[in-house]
């Protein structure tokens, strides 16, 4: 006995409806994420990150090797996460040498300062 439209429906609409849900779930490669990190890698090694965040530096680099091997070996999911824990420990790296930085510039003015008073304090009589 041949099966009829009725009975082949259900089972086809469910196979059409898992292929479009799965075609949906798959995200493109972690290309974008990937170039993001190693630029904010890029952006904190030219804010003198090396210096002043080592270590967050470091962790940007060792996540930004381990990404990129991911995605060598397929791994786009572990990509796409280490790329954007690398981007954001870029970041904080990038941000810690700037504090650092802007901190020396402010205590070197205030030792400016210090050193205008004490002059003007002894030119007067």
């Amino acid at each position: 006995m041949r099966p009829s439209f009725a009975q082949i429906r259900f089972p086809l609409l469910a196979a059409v409806l898992a292929s479009a849900l799965c075609s949906c779930a798959s995200l493109p490669p972690p290309t974008g994420e990937l170039a993001t990190a190693q630029q904010a890698v890029t952006r904190a090694e030219g804010a003198d990150a090396d210096q002043y965040a080592p270590q967050e530096l470091g962790t940007a680099r060792t996540e930004l090797s381990q990404a990129q091997s991911a995605m060598s070996a397929g791994d786009q999911d572990e990509a796409r996460r280490l790329s954007l824990a690398a981007a954001a420990d870029a970041d904080l790296a990038y941000a810690r040498s700037r504090e650092a930085l802007a901190t020396g510039e402010l205590n070197q003015r205030r030792d400016e300062v210090t050193q205008l008073r004490s002059r003007l304090q002894e030119a007067q009589p």
